[in-house]
């Protein structure tokens, strides 16, 4: 496994394409669903104030 964020990120076009190519829509909704969860959850805690 490379650190290179290049390199990442063309394995995870290459397991996208697979997907599509395969006809798995169900599971990319799932990866796809999953990922909105975890921005929007990111976000939340950045909205939520700190006390100092």
């Amino acid at each position: 496994m490379t650190n290179d964020p290049d390199h990442f990120f063309e394995q995870q076009d290459v397991a996208l394409q697979m997907l599509i190519v395969e006809n798995k829509g169900d599971e990319l909704t799932d990866i796809l669903v999953d990922a909105l969860r975890d921005a929007l959850a990111l976000l939340q805690d950045e909205q939520e104030p700190t006390v100092h």
